[in-house]
This record gives C-alpha cells, sequence and structure tokens, in this order.
C-alpha cells in the first residue's frame, strides 16, 4: 500500500499542477474520478496489465467512458492518460485522484465530510452542522449525507482520519460496558 501512494505521487502532484495552471481542478477532479472507478473495475484492470493491449487503446478506452459520463478531455488529459497507460500505471489511477482530491482540498481550504445519520437531515440541521464543523476545522466544509436507520438515532461525522461517533448506538454500547464492569 505504501508503494502505491509512493509511486502514484508524483502523478497526481503533476496532474494537479497541470490542472491548477489551467484553472481547470474541477474538471480534472471528474475526469480521475472515472478513470478510477473504470481503473477499479476488474475486467478493466484486466485489460491494464495485459500486454496485448496498446497504450493508445487503454487511453481511447478511458477517454470514451469519461466522454460518455460528460467529462471533458482535452489533449492534457489524454497526454496524461498515456504517460500512464504506457508505464503500465494506469492501475495506480485510484490512488492518483484520492491524492489528487488531497491537494485540491488544501489548496482550496476544504474539507470533505462524510456525515452518516439514522435518518436525512433537514436543510436547517445540514445548514447548523456545516457551520459548526466550518468553525471546529477552520475550512470551507462540503458535507456527503449518508443513512444509515441501524444507528438509531444521533449521527457519526467522518473527516479524514478523524471520526466522531454521536450515534445512538454507540452510546448505548459505552452504557452496556459501564454497566458490565464489576
Amino acid at each position: 500500500m505504501a508503494e502505491t501512494t509512493t509511486i502514484a505521487r508524483p502523478y497526481a502532484r503533476a496532474a494537479f499542477a497541470y490542472a491548477r495552471e489551467r484553472q481547470a481542478l474541477g474538471g480534472w477532479s471528474q475526469l480521475l474520478a472515472v478513470a478510477a472507478a473504470v481503473a477499479a473495475d476488474a475486467p478493466a484492470a484486466a485489460l491494464f496489465g495485459d500486454p496485448r493491449v496498446r497504450a493508445g487503446e487503454l487511453v481511447e478506452l478511458l477517454a470514451g467512458v469519461a466522454t460518455g459520463a460528460g467529462v471533458a478531455v482535452d489533449d492534457g488529459a489524454r497526454n496524461f492518460l498515456r504517460l500512464l497507460a504506457e508505464n503500465r500505471r494506469l492501475a495506480l489511477l485510484p490512488e492518483i485522484a484520492l491524492q489528487f482530491e488531497a491537494q485540491r482540498a488544501e489548496a482550496e481550504h476544504t474539507l470533505d465530510v462524510e456525515v452518516t445519520t439514522a435518518m436525512p437531515l433537514s436543510t436547517a440541521q445540514r445548514a447548523a452542522l456545516g457551520a459548526a464543523l466550518k468553525n471546529r476545522f477552520g475550512r470551507e466544509v462540503r458535507i456527503t449525507e449518508q443513512v444509515d436507520a441501524s444507528l438509531i438515532g444521533g449521527a457519526v461525522v467522518r473527516a479524514g482520519d478523524l471520526v466522531i461517533d454521536g450515534s445512538l448506538v454507540e452510546r448505548l454500547r459505552r452504557l452496556e460496558q459501564q454497566i458490565s464492569r464489576p
């Protein structure tokens, strides 16, 4: 895993620098997300490792999928994908996309936060949570919401490595541990 991260880092940095210079971070985020999804697909991964499939064919496959998903693929993007294909590094696309997004968040002073709740948040709850998280982290916050009824109540907030578990299930688990202690 560390090796994958290390190998992917210069590619992610290069993609980020290129996209930032052209003020195209959003477009490159979309491109890398689509390409990473393709790379994570087992049949595509098999093609990436097949020496009989030429680099140009792999680039056209990725560009075609991205275009089909409504993502613009310019010459710079094709060159980037070609470089990865020629160096047999297409399998690194999920890690490259992950590192690219981390660099983008740092540059834009944003933080992606995943909030899992027992029931969907109301607009007011979402706004209040966003304001509280912005105050805590000192950054703009992009909230991704998921619903998991098994939490019973409360919420679980994930921001990078930080996890704040305020779910009712977790509170009940802690209460059970306290009661069962001799």
